[in-house]
C-alpha cells in the first residue's frame, strides 16, 4: 500500500507545520538566566544547558520576530526582545564584534567571524520588520562594523574571520558567510528601503553566481584562498564538516538560487532567473540520490558523492528554490521537485513524533543519533523556507 502524504501546497498544511514546529521549541527554549537553550535531543530534553552560540542566538530571534510578525502573539515578540537584548549584553562586545559562544555567562570563544555577524544582521532586519524600532540602530552599526573591518573592497566580498583583538586577518575566504550576507542585506533592504543593502546584495550575488562561479564550471565552491581563487585543497579531508565541508554543496546552490530569485523580485532581470534555474538544475542532478532519494550533503567536483548524508536545511532550502522557481517560471518540472522533496522529508526528515525535522539522517534515510537540535540547529531554515513558500502560495491565492 503506497504511503498517503499531506497535500504539501496547502496553506492550510503549511501553517499547522509552522506551528508544529514552533511547539516543539517552546516553552523549554526559554532561559531565565538569559538567551534561548540550544542542545535539545529527539524527545526535546536539553543535553548541554549552558552553552549559548551566536548562530544560535541570532536564528531564534529570527523565529520569534517572525513568528510574532505573522501570528501576531505578545509571547513571541516578548522573546524576539529577549534574545535581542541577549545579543546586545552578552555576544556584543566593547570593540562593536559579536563574539562566537558563551558558557555559563564566559567567553569560551571569541573568535569575530563575518557568518556570525550576517545572522547579528537577520536577526535585527527580523525585530525591526516586527516594530522593534530599536533594531533600525542594531543594522546600521552591524553594517558600519562590517564595512570597516570584513569588506573586501578589492575582492568584492566580505573576509571570513578575524581574531578576538580584530587586529588579525584570516588568509581564509569562503562562500558561506557570503551568501548569509546577502539574505541577511536582503532583509535589511526589504525592511529600511536603503538602497546600500539592496546594492551590497547584488554585488556579492553576482560576484558569487557570476564571476566566482566561472572558476568552478557555472557552480559555486566553497572555499577561496586570500585572493579569492577557488582553493580545491581545503579540508579536502573533511566532506562532512558542519561550516566549511569540502566539495560542491548541494544545498548551497539551492540556496543561492532562492537569493537570486528575491533579488530578481527587488530588481527584475532575466539573468537572475536563468542563473537561479542552472543552478537549481545542476544541484538536482549532482545531489539527488538515484537510490534512496533525498539530496546528498557533498558531491566532488569529478561527480562523486564525497558527503552521502541526508541534512534538513539541505531539503528545505531546496523545496523553496523549487517553489519560488515554479512561482516565476511557470514550468512543472519545478513543482514536481517541489512535491518529491517533501515526500522524502516527511517520510524521513521530519519528527512526527515530537515536533520540528530531525538534522540529518543517513544515506538510506536511517537514523543517524539522537541530537535533533545541537548549536546552531534552531529550524530557522525550516521555518524560513515554509515562510517563504507561504509568501508565493498566498499572493498566488490572492
Amino acid at each position: 500500500m503506497s504511503q498517503q502524504f499531506p497535500n504539501f501546497e496547502s496553506s492550510e498544511f503549511l501553517e499547522r507545520h509552522i506551528q508544529s514546529t514552533l511547539a516543539f521549541y517552546a516553552p523549554r527554549v526559554f532561559a531565565k538566566e538569559g538567551g534561548f537553550y540550544g542542545c535539545f535531543r529527539d524527545d526535546g530534553s536539553c543535553y548541554d544547558p549552558d552553552v549559548r552560540q551566536l548562530v544560535a542566538s541570532c536564528r531564534y530571534v529570527f523565529n520569534y520576530a517572525t513568528a510574532y510578525r505573522l501570528y501576531g502573539e505578545a509571547m513571541h515578540l516578548e522573546w524576539a526582545k529577549w534574545g535581542l537584548n541577549y545579543l546586545q549584553t552578552a555576544h556584543k562586545q566593547t570593540n562593536g564584534a559579536y563574539v562566537w559562544q558563551i558558557e555559563k555567562g564566559v567567553i569560551t570563544d571569541n573568535r569575530v567571524m563575518a557568518y556570525g555577524h550576517a545572522f547579528v544582521l537577520l536577526a535585527a532586519a527580523s525585530c525591526l520588520q516586527a516594530g522593534i524600532q530599536e533594531a533600525a540602530r542594531i543594522i546600521d552599526e552591524t553594517y558600519n562594523f562590517l564595512e570597516r573591518y570584513f569588506w573586501d573592497e578589492t575582492g568584492g566580498a566580505y573576509f571570513d574571520e578575524r581574531d578576538a583583538s580584530l587586529a588579525t586577518l584570516s588568509d581564509y575566504r569562503g562562500q558561506n558567510a557570503n551568501m548569509h550576507m546577502c539574505e541577511a542585506l536582503l532583509a535589511a533592504w526589504a525592511v529600511s528601503g536603503q538602497a546600500r543593502y539592496l546594492d551590497r546584495a547584488e554585488q556579492l550575488a553576482h560576484r558569487f553566481a557570476f564571476e566566482l562561479a566561472s572558476q568552478s564550471e557555472g557552480k559555486i565552491w566553497e572555499h577561496y584562498d586570500a585572493d579569492w581563487h577557488v582553493d580545491m585543497e581545503f579540508n579536502i579531508d573533511k566532506p562532512n564538516d558542519r561550516y566549511k565541508p569540502w566539495g560542491f554543496q548541494p544545498g548551497h546552490q539551492m540556496e543561492w538560487a532562492k537569493l537570486l530569485l528575491i533579488l530578481h523580485e527587488a530588481r527584475p532581470d532575466e539573468k537572475w532567473v536563468s542563473k537561479a534555474k542552472s543552478l537549481f538544475d545542476q544541484a538536482m542532478e549532482m545531489g539527488w540520490d538515484k537510490t534512496y532519494g533525498g539530496l546528498v550533503y557533498g558531491v566532488g567536483p569529478d561527480g562523486t558523492v564525497c558527503a552521502s548524508e541526508k541534512y534538513f536545511w539541505v531539503q528545505s532550502e531546496s523545496l523553496a528554490a523549487a517553489w519560488r522557481l515554479y512561482d516565476v517560471t511557470g514550468e512543472e518540472a519545478y513543482r514536481q521537485h517541489y512535491t518529491e522533496i517533501w515526500r522524502w522529508s516527511w517520510t524521513y526528515l521530519i519528527d512526527h513524533e515530537y515536533g520540528a525535522w530531525f538534522r540529518v539522517r543517513n544515506r538510506d534515510g536511517s537514523k543517524a543519533g539522537d541530537k535533533k537540535s545541537p548549536l546552531g540547529k534552531t529550524d530557522y531554515h525550516t521555518m524560513g523556507a515554509v515562510w517563504d513558500v507561504l509568501s508565493h502560495m498566498n499572493k498566488t491565492e490572492s
